[in-house]
């Protein structure tokens, strides 16, 4: 229960800023949250595989569309409980969603994941890229045309709320996972493979139990996407999405939970508040602010933004300290 408590206080927080959100701001901000939402899902995911087990995985979004894509055809094709019990179904899609993409990422994750570095990324860059042609040649699937009216939540709250829900399990899933004996087995191979060997670790079997465990929830990140966008179509899912996934991870910090949530929250919002400077100078520059805005960060904070440390590291060794003094 004592392990139970930050987090719950944490949705607290976050569902009361649902409620300003809600009745403070337009539909357009709404919208924004909820893509952020389902970013800081995204980068958490696969900072378990890029930050914690320090592998290169590049086909996130390959998980993220086969998520997407079972909730869409199962909440048009499938219907097993009342309307007013949506909320309930769209939870049981979202698992559903979770179990299909940890599938696939046990399928590509065991013949690939003896690889490590750059070969690595490039398998799982092509299942990437394979997810997205297969998909634009099943016809029951909507071929390139996608599929669209697929339903969605009654209001932005119950959205919001469904989406902190599942932010709130994916980090206290891993982080929980990161404090046993298994996320020290992912710590060893990050910092040194053959040593991890030689005590006796399954590095390989490691891999892919976190490979399972990100792709669970990319495709769970899926889920809420086609829910919340009511249309999705194989362009939905392209190379830039894994890219930015990628993005929010080193940006954050590789290693910190606290810090992919913290870039999810720039990476999203950034280029949409650079809009104005379009109305004022006449010139999309958003675009070159943006990735100026990283190159001085990478600079700046070579780890990233938080680096390994968590945001309860952080209040300790700074704020603590400084009120003490």
């Amino acid at each position: 229960m004592r392990a139970l408590k930050n987090p719950l206080i944490s949705l607290a927080a976050a569902l009361l800023f649902g409620v300003a959100v809600q009745f403070g701001f337009n539909e357009y901000i709404q919208l924004l949250v909820l893509f952020v939402s389902v970013n800081c899902l995204m980068a958490m995911s696969l900072n378990l595989v890029n930050g914690y087990t320090g592998q290169f995985s590049l086909g996130h979004a390959g998980f993220m569309a086969i998520g997407a894509y079972f909730t869409a055809y199962a909440s048009l094709h499938w219907s097993f409980l009342p309307p007013s019990l949506s909320a309930l179904t769209f939870f049981i899609y979202a698992i559903g969603s979770g179990l299909l993409a940890a599938l696939a990422g046990f399928l590509v994750g065991l013949p690939s994941l003896r690889l490590k570095g750059d070969y690595l990324a490039i398998v799982t860059l092509g299942f990437g890229e394979i997810i997205r042609v297969a998909l634009l040649n099943m016809d029951f699937l909507g071929g390139p045309r996608g599929l669209a009216n697929i339903p969605g939540f009654d209001s932005f709250y119950m959205s919001y709320a469904f989406a902190m829900l599942w932010i709130l399990i994916c980090f206290f899933t891993i982080w929980r996972v990161m404090k046993s004996s298994y996320g020290r087995g992912f710590l060893s191979v990050r910092e040194d493979e053959i040593a991890a060997e030689a005590t006796g670790i399954n590095t390989t079997g490691m891999k892919v139990r976190a490979f399972v465990l990100s792709s669970f929830f990319a495709g769970v990140a899926g889920a809420l996407f086609a829910h919340y966008t009511n249309f999705i179509n194989p362009s939905s899912f392209t190379f830039l999405q894994s890219v930015n996934a990628v993005i929010m991870v080193v940006l954050g910090g590789m290693g910190s939970m606290s810090g992919s949530i913290a870039a999810a929250i720039i990476v999203t919002v950034l280029p949409e508040a650079l809009r104005p400077l379009q109305d004022l100078t006449g010139i999309d520059l958003r675009m070159v602010i943006y990735s100026l805005a990283l190159i001085l960060v990478m600079i700046l904070r070579p780890k990233g933004i938080f680096g390994e440390l968590e945001i309860t590291d952080i209040w300790r060794k700074y704020v603590r300290r400084s009120a003490r003094s």
